[in-house]
């Protein structure tokens, strides 16, 4: 992400995310506010990949799925305006109903995934995996589509902080931990990329 792609002279809210043109994209983390860089076709296969699994599992069930754009915030008790953390994953699975308001959710969701592109990839390994585990999302899983590998985080006993990464490979099956009916092949997930120039 290059300096043009961050806003750091003051201190950002959610009241600037609702305000900013729609065409503009930005997440706020501690204030800053990032510009989200349009996703490659890569990236899209592999987001709608993962939300068909997650959409088909869930049909009937009590939780949801969402993809981006579709903002997060997390702290509820303090007004919308001065949250100063608003994000967009690239998948968002909520089982709390109550979370889910009309303009996304308010709290933590029981899952995210974001899938890397190069511009963002240390903003989602770094900022975003710490400012999940702080805020008490459950599981958060990354996904590399250069090296098609998942990294898995999720919560230990305590729910005070993530445990060891766990990372799966495309001949591998994921399991969600909030989820452990649904298996995952993916190589059903990742394009193969014999097939592509």
């Amino acid at each position: 992400m290059g300096n043009n792609a961050i806003k750091n002279d003051r201190i950002y809210t959610y009241a600037d995310y609702l305000n900013w043109p729609e065409n503009e994209r930005w997440e706020i983390i501690d204030g800053v506010a990032y510009a989200l860089a349009p996703p490659s076709t890569e990236h899209q296969r592999i987001v709608l990949n993962l939300s068909v699994e997650f959409a088909t599992y869930l049909k009937g069930k009590p939780c949801e799925t969402f993809i981006a754009p579709f903002g997060v915030t997390f702290a509820q008790n303090i007004k919308d305006e001065n949250n100063t953390h608003v994000v967009e994953p690239d998948i968002t699975v909520i089982c709390d109903q109550s979370k889910i308001t009309p303009k996304g959710c308010k709290g933590a969701p029981d899952l995210i995934i974001e899938v890397l592109s190069r511009a963002t990839a240390s903003h989602d390994v770094i900022r975003k995996r710490r400012l999940y585990e702080n805020n008490g999302v459950f599981e958060y899983w990354i996904v590399d589509p250069s090296n098609q590998i998942i990294t898995r985080f999720y919560m230990n006993d305590e729910l005070s902080k993530y445990r060891e990464a766990e990372y799966f490979v495309r001949d591998n099956t994921i399991t969600p931990i909030i989820f452990p009916e649904l298996e995952i092949k993916l190589e059903e997930i990742f394009p193969n990329t014999e097939e592509q120039d």
